[in-house]
């Protein structure tokens, strides 16, 4: 037990170290080694709890119920003063309600004759997750050092507040290890409320009225989940006596209908936090603070929070009206936001709505609840982090060394600064290519819609993936594009941004290889105890075996790429119908004038633009969570 409470406080402890550390070279160190720590304890709790998963009951609860509502109260009055402040008094609202929704579970739960027995507990979920948020979310913070230096010398108007802004990210590490090791349901929600904050301070991090507002429209919209959990706590404890996750899941083969308006709640708190249709704004907002803290909301933090619960969840979604409300609202996040990732040329753009279609994916995994579609969710969120975290990483990396994220401007990127864009092309093959995106787990969660009979859900789901297909390969041909006598950038990336991206490159690639062992090891034996099944068959050897060979392509596409560009042979000039000025960069004009050769890609944004399609995905995600709520209430009523 010692090692489950020390990996949820010791991250709060570096988190104060480094919040009253001001010399750099002592806050690099005090990083470097917790993170070391924090991910060898994450591995040797994962070894320990492996074949003896075990449940933990805290001693002194009511001392330890106490600290958490003193921190609730300090966190609100924090929102409220910073809300009212700055004139935004829905926040205000929103967070005055959840606190008073709260403290009324904490005065009314001595009185009911429950007691709960187990406050935390791991299982192989639980150990899945620790290893995410330990090893890609300490990376990150790693990554952070460098780039937070250059990131002031670039934005020089910004006050530097990095020790600050490193002391936040060590609190979303604790806050998650909370989510993910805890049973009961206030603890969840107390951590739940604590990542919510921490978004708020890292978006607003560069204080200006851009990033505030964005801050605020993270805030309120994930207060909004906040109020939906408060409420289906309070719903659980006084209908059914339940305060925590596995009393859910005990009485979902029971009753599972009777826990509909529960189960839609936090449901509802789930699709504000994984940023799922009407609540996507916010995380698109999040891309004006600084890249470190995007990786860290996308990978192993916050947005993963989101759809972990769902699938702890998922036995009382499967086969009911909340389970079709999750399905139906992943299934269309994830086609619409497929869709305008085709018009966005800023980068972080594009990560953020691919971000926010997988975890629509994901999501409506969660939504069917079968062992095909449970597992495919799981192996989803593993490649989503680490892809996802590279990538971030990369396009930050190379916006401080070319002075653009555009996706336009990474044209010959391959010549320009091949080591970035050997980067970036491992991370795209991981998303695009096997296992996340077009073989294996897509090709399981396709199976285990079709064979729920769900034809909507097939069909979004077909035509999503045909998008994503289509962005990341005209990312990836941008990339890739050689121009004769490209000029070659200077790379400035430094040493420890370096070895976080060359180690995030080498888990994609080893995870890609050894998927069927980390599905043998961590995920079948989770679907094994969740749905209480002897034998669990994906998919067959032979087939294992024949995607096991088209992995290679994560290997072959992006070293053969920078092979085949490296090569040195002579390339042909550029035909412009004999126009050419010679160089290859400029032609002559029909009067004479010379001018400069320039290739873009075709965005549609007239077609598939975030201001035609956002608007209509959040109308109807907003229709269908209103009409499922109010036919599940008349239902049960």
């Amino acid at each position: 037990m010692t090692e489950i409470i020390l990996l949820i406080f010791l991250p709060l402890l570096v988190a104060l170290i480094l919040l009253l550390t001001r010399e750099e070279k002592y806050t690099n160190a005090v990083i470097k080694l917790s993170v070391i720590f924090i991910g060898a304890l994450a591995i040797g709790v994962a070894f320990k709890y492996y074949n003896n998963p075990n449940r933990f009951h805290f001693i002194n609860n009511d001392l330890v119920s106490l600290i958490m509502i003193l921190i609730e109260i300090a966190m609100t009055i924090y929102i409220i003063s910073y809300s009212l402040k700055s004139r935004k008094g829905l926040t205000a609202l929103l967070s005055f309600i959840s606190l008073v929704l709260m403290i009324w579970v904490e005065m009314n739960g001595q009185e009911t004759s429950f007691d709960l027995e187990h406050h935390l507990f791991i299982d192989k979920l639980s150990i899945i997750m620790v290893l995410i948020i330990a090893i890609i979310g300490g990376s990150i913070c790693v990554y952070a050092i460098s780039y937070m230096k250059d990131f002031h010398s670039i934005h020089k108007e910004v006050r530097d507040r990095k020790n600050v802004f490193f002391s936040i990210m060590f609190i979303f590490l604790s806050a998650m290890f909370g989510i993910v090791l805890s049973n009961d349901l206030t603890w969840i929600y107390f951590f739940w409320e604590i990542t919510t904050l921490s978004s708020f301070l890292l978006i607003k991090y560069t204080e200006t009225k851009e990033a505030v507002n964005n801050a605020f429209t993270a805030l309120y919209m994930n207060l909004i989940g906040g109020v939906c959990f408060a409420i289906a706590i309070i719903y659980l404890r006084v209908n059914f006596n339940i305060w925590d996750l596995k009393g859910i899941i005990s009485l979902a083969s029971e009753n599972s209908k009777a826990l509909t308006i529960p189960a839609i709640l936090i449901a509802i708190a789930c699709f504000s936090k994984s940023a799922q249709l009407p609540f996507s704004k916010w995380i698109l907002g999040a891309m004006v603070a600084p890249t470190p803290s995007s990786a860290l909301l996308h990978s192993s933090t916050m947005v993963k929070a989101g759809v972990y619960l769902l699938i702890r969840i998922s036995p009382i979604l499967s086969g009911n009206i909340a389970g079709d409300l999750v399905s139906f609202i992943g299934g269309i996040t994830f086609v619409l936001m497929s869709i305008i990732a085709i018009s966005q040329n800023d980068a972080k753009k594009v990560l953020a709505y691919s971000t926010m279609a997988n975890l629509g994916l994901i999501t409506a995994c969660a939504g069917i609840g079968t062992y095909e579609s449970i597992w495919s969710a799981i192996l989803l969120i593993i490649f989503h982090s680490v892809s996802k975290s590279l990538m971030f990483l990369s396009v930050g990396a190379t916006e401080h060394v070319i002075g653009s994220r555009d996706i336009e401007d990474m044209h010959g990127l391959i010549i320009k600064l091949p080591e970035m864009a050997l980067m970036m092309a491992i991370g795209i093959a991981g998303m695009f290519l096997a296992p996340f995106g077009m073989l294996i787990s897509k090709w399981a969660a396709l199976k285990s819609f079709i064979d729920s009979r769900n034809i909507v859900i097939v069909l979004l789901i077909a035509y999503g993936s045909a998008a994503t297909l289509f962005y990341w390969t005209k990312w990836l041909g941008k990339i890739a594009a050689v121009r004769h006598k490209n000029d070659r950038v200077k790379c400035t990336v430094k040493r420890g941004e370096w070895s976080v991206l060359i180690a995030q490159a080498v888990i994609t690639i080893v995870l890609c290889f050894l998927y069927p062992l980390v599905s043998k090891v961590l995920i079948v034996p989770f679907i094994h105890e969740m749905f209480n099944i002897s034998e669990v068959n994906i998919i067959s050897q032979a087939n294992q075996e024949i995607l096991t060979i088209m992995l290679a392509v994560i290997v072959v596409l992006p070293f053969g790429m920078r092979f085949l560009t490296s090569r040195g042979e002579n390339i042909s000039s550029i035909y412009m119908a004999g126009v050419n000025s010679g160089d290859d960069k400029k032609f002559y004009s029909a009067y004479g004038d010379k001018k400069s050769l320039y290739l873009s890609s075709w965005y549609m944004n007239n077609i598939f633009g975030e201001k035609k399609l956002l608007p209509i995905g959040i109308y109807i995600s907003l229709i269908i969570i209103i009409g499922f709520s109010a036919y599940a209430i008349g239902g049960i009523l």
